[in-house]
């Protein structure tokens, strides 16, 4: 599949696939994307100073480093497990200019050790995050109540709808916590239903610039009676 690096509209770059017209992040801006949606709708809700992540689509890499930026700031203890079936090159990852956008140049070497660290092995970037990146299809994941929040930024459901279903949020619901939640970009009420029918509490709130809403579900906590 054909693809090439674009500077979105708040001069972050991004991978554009050609043939789908699909990009890793939005074409209005891939840092204020990841800020608004991942960090301001999920990291900021989760109250405890220790976090398991788990992204679905580690791509890029851009969600795991601003969560490493935030997480310095706001003194957290981050596990970080990123999972992705088909990682993003080396060549195109050396294109990606969020260390200059997000003025973290003395960060630079976190940033190439995320990328440059070996798949399928925990690494402590630092003593308060480590990083797992797991090479793997979201149809395989098996993970029991183990995170306290998913960013879900997989490719969007017009190009691969199989990654959007019941099926999937099944898999997501079962690997959150007890009132653990997952954000996305997306707002698809088939994206909606899909989560509802699985347990999630979920809901519309506003969207990264170009969107109208975006989603956020919660697992609740099932109390024994």
């Amino acid at each position: 599949m054909k693809r090439k690096i674009i500077v979105t509209k708040d001069g972050s770059t991004t991978i554009q696939l050609l043939d789908w017209d699909e990009q890793y992040h939005s074409k209005n801006g891939a840092i204020q994307e990841a800020k608004h949606v991942f960090i301001k709708y999920g990291l900021s809700e989760i109250k405890t100073k220790e976090i398991t992540i788990l992204e679905i689509g580690f791509g890029t890499g851009l969600n795991a480093f601003i969560t490493f930026l935030e997480a310095q700031k706001r003194n957290l203890k981050i596990h970080y497990v990123g999972v992705e079936a088909y990682p993003v090159l080396k060549e195109e990852i050396d294109k990606m200019n969020y260390v200059t956008e997000l003025n973290a140049q003395n960060q630079k070497d976190i940033f190439d050790e995320m990328h440059n660290s070996n798949w399928d092995k925990i690494y402590s970037i630092t003593t308060d995050f480590s990083l797992k990146k797991r090479k793997q299809f979201f149809e395989e994941i098996e993970d029991k109540n183990s995170f306290n929040l998913i960013y879900f930024d997989a490719f969007g459901a017009p190009v691969q709808p199989e990654l959007w279903t019941e099926s999937i949020f099944k898999r997501m619901y079962n690997a959150l916590k007890n009132n653990g939640i997952l954000v996305t970009y997306s707002a698809k009420g088939s994206v909606r239903r899909a989560m509802q029918s699985v347990g999630f509490f979920v809901e519309r709130l506003p969207g990264p610039l170009g969107k109208r809403e975006m989603l956020r579900a919660t697992k609740k906590e099932i109390k024994n009676l």
